[in-house]
């Protein structure tokens, strides 16, 4: 067994599907339907969208290489990505380089855009649905799968269009000396799951070690730049691999919204945090503070966030549900603006919207197009309005599922880490 398969076998994959009955599944499937009916969201994709989707998975190679003279040139750059073991697509890729007076970040997002414009029925599907919904063992995807898992997924060894991002960041603060945000040609020269990434961080000799290295080492400094800035950070014990695709997405994120505003003047589809009330905030942390084995240290109640991660660093590991708890009852719900009125809260940035994601969410698909015609869609404050809308639907639908596989005796997590198998009843009577 190589290394990076025994790093995977530990896991919750590696311990194989959940099994239910046919009786059970018909169940669940009866209850999705419900939920669909009742949030109004679409599984069946319809035909002229699959027609078209279709259609332009054909002759890739030739329009690459159609597009390569119009394009930054970059397949020959270090390039990678990591995401989850069960990841269906893989829409962003990184590359680094440390250079003497600063760090160059390339974050590279599929170029869904080139596919998928305003013109096409697809585009008109993607406003419908608003997001991808993942369900534990079922997912509802916002654009073709067809599309989605073949031109858009920027899978090893093969050349894909992407949109880069790339940051040229001072090493001492590590803010923005340079953003430039174009069209290119990349060839990703691995696939890694988050456990390969922690292996490969682990291993001196292996392939990409240097550049993981390299960009955790810089992630983590941009973690702990964000802390101490006063960001929130709910989830203290992240990984390495986990950190360093957070922090680098969020820094591309705050770069092309940071581009739009201050050096295009281009409205975008901004992500806005309002804050709890000052009186919300105390209840949240008085909350905190009475939970056994917990307590706030004290130089840090004028800032909320900053007293909440603190707290979560030093509090024992049964009380981090109830302190996250505490913290999500108050937070107001995050929204899609056309102006990024007050900023983002739980990040503690001023300007902030979505670009890393647009196989899976409406707003970043919006931004890509936006970049790229360096102008707006006329409509945007109501597709604002309808990807709010969508994301809300979609944690509706997530959490009402979610509750009811606990009441047929099913755990979410192992459902959505292990997948779903139909097996006949006495199989399944064994399981449960």
């Amino acid at each position: 067994m190589s290394d990076d398969a025994q790093a995977d076998a530990g896991t919750a994959e590696g311990q194989g599907p959940v099994e239910i009955s046919e009786d059970l599944a018909r169940h669940l499937e009866n209850k999705r339907e419900e939920l669909f009916e009742k949030l109004e969201i679409r599984d069946e994709f319809p035909s002229e969208v699959l027609a078209e989707a279709e259609a332009r998975t054909e002759g890739v190679q030739a329009e690459i290489s159609d597009e390569i003279d119009e394009r930054r040139d970059l397949r020959d750059l270090t390039t990678w990505t990591t995401d989850p073991i069960d990841a269906q697509d893989f829409d962003d890729a990184l590359s680094i380089e440390e250079r003497e007076d600063e760090y160059v970040l390339w974050v590279h997002i599929a170029d869904v855009t080139h596919y998928v414009n305003p013109e096409t029925a697809m585009w008109d599907e993607a406003v419908e649905r608003g997001n991808t919904v993942y369900l534990p063992g079922y997912t509802i995807h916002m654009l073709p799968p067809v599309l989605a898992e073949t031109v858009c997924s920027l899978v090893p060894n093969e050349e894909r269009l992407a949109h880069t991002v790339e940051m040229h960041l001072d090493k001492e603060h590590l803010s923005y000396e340079t953003i430039d945000i174009y069209k290119s040609v990349i060839e990703s020269d691995e696939r890694l799951t988050y456990s390969q990434a922690e292996t490969r961080l682990e291993e001196p000799d292996a392939p990409l070690h240097e550049e993981n290295k390299l960009v955790y080492e810089l992630a983590d400094r941009m973690h702990e730049q964000r802390k101490a800035d006063g960001s929130l950070v709910l989830n203290p014990s992240r990984d390495r691999a986990h950190t360093i695709i957070e922090e680098c997405m969020l820094k591309a994120n705050k770069a092309v919204t940071h581009e739009l505003m201050w050096n295009r003047g281009v409205e975008a589809m901004y992500r806005v945090h309002p804050q709890p009330s000052p009186d919300e905030w105390s209840k949240a942390l008085q909350e905190i503070q009475d939970l056994d084995g917990v307590s706030i240290p004290g130089s840090t109640w004028d800032d909320p966030r900053k007293a909440v991660n603190a707290t979560l660093e030093e509090a024992p590991g049964r009380q981090l549900d109830k302190i996250q708890w505490a913290v999500m009852k108050v937070m107001p719900r995050a929204k899609y603006m056309n102006d990024p009125f007050g900023g983002h809260h739980a990040l503690n940035f001023e300007i902030y919207g979505h670009f890393t994601s647009p196989i899976r969410r409406l707003s970043d698909l919006i931004n890509h197009w936006i970049v790229y015609q360096n102008d707006v869609p006329e409509n945007l404050i109501e597709l604002c309005d309808r990807a709010s809308d969508k994301q809300k639907d979609a944690e509706q639908c997530e959490r009402e599922y979610k509750t009811f596989l606990q009441e047929v005796g099913l755990d979410p997590m192992a459902v959505n880490n292990r997948g779903i198998e139909v097996v006949d009843e006495a199989e399944a009577e064994k399981t449960l």
